[in-house]
């Protein structure tokens, strides 16, 4: 006689709303699996949950501060970055700070499940470097709907909190040329040539960061 387990826990957390609602639309037909129980704006989790997921865009791709919140919170059993980043250097600072996984955003919805079950049972997974030309799997991002690219959007996202360019690189772990190239691009997208220009774009778009805890299963009334 099978014994039937209850779904995994999860919460999301990144510093957009829309980052982390496309993120749950993405973990939807997994239901059954795994429940998303909050989604965490730009504020530590608050509920007792197995996995706390945490999606680097326009964060730092070490963690920082937030993590550190969130290792330090006793609602949690296991933290998991969602990135792009898979630098050796970037892996080693995770681990040594206590992350459980790193995880490509360019892995399928499924396999990102299927990594999430294996850290729930104690596991450590960390992505392989995904292939040049490997695409990211379906999400949102601020700006998407006007055309900038997941990296051209994450760019922005940090001009518009006052980063440099060199402070976007160390961020990003990227190269400064490569940060310079995605301005470009994404400016020309924008319809902009500066950085005044590029913020009020944002600002005018509603792109900024609004902290809030959402509660699924609740109605948005009940953000905090």
């Amino acid at each position: 006689m099978s014994v039937e387990t209850a779904p995994m826990t999860v919460a999301l957390m990144n510093d957009y709303e829309v980052v982390v609602r496309g993120l749950a639309s993405l973990l939807e037909p997994f239901a059954d699996e795994l429940t998303v129980v909050e989604l965490d704006v730009a504020t530590p989790t608050e509920a007792a949950v197995d996995i706390v997921l945490y999606d680097t865009f326009a964060m730092s791709a070490a963690g920082g501060g937030a993590v550190s919140e969130v290792l330090r919170s006793a609602h949690h059993s296991a933290l998991v970055f969602y990135t792009w980043s898979l630098a050796p250097h970037v892996i080693a600072e995770a681990r040594e700070r206590g992350v459980r996984g790193i995880l490509s955003k360019a892995l399928s919805a499924k396999a990102l499940v299927e990594c999430l079950h294996r850290i729930h049972q104690g596991e450590v997974v960390i992505s392989l470097e995904p292939s040049a030309g490997t695409p990211l799997v379906p999400g949102d991002w601020p700006g998407k709907q006007r055309g900038l690219t997941a990296r051209e959007a994450e760019v922005v996202a940090l001009i518009s909190q006052g980063l440099s360019n060199q402070q976007i690189a160390e961020t990003t772990y990227l190269s400064i040329n490569s940060i310079k190239s995605y301005v470009r691009s994404a400016y020309r997208t924008m319809g902009v040539s500066t950085r005044s220009q590029a913020v009020r774009w944002c600002l005018e778009r509603g792109i900024g960061i609004t902290p809030m805890r959402i509660t699924l299963g609740e109605t948005d009334d009940k953000k905090r």
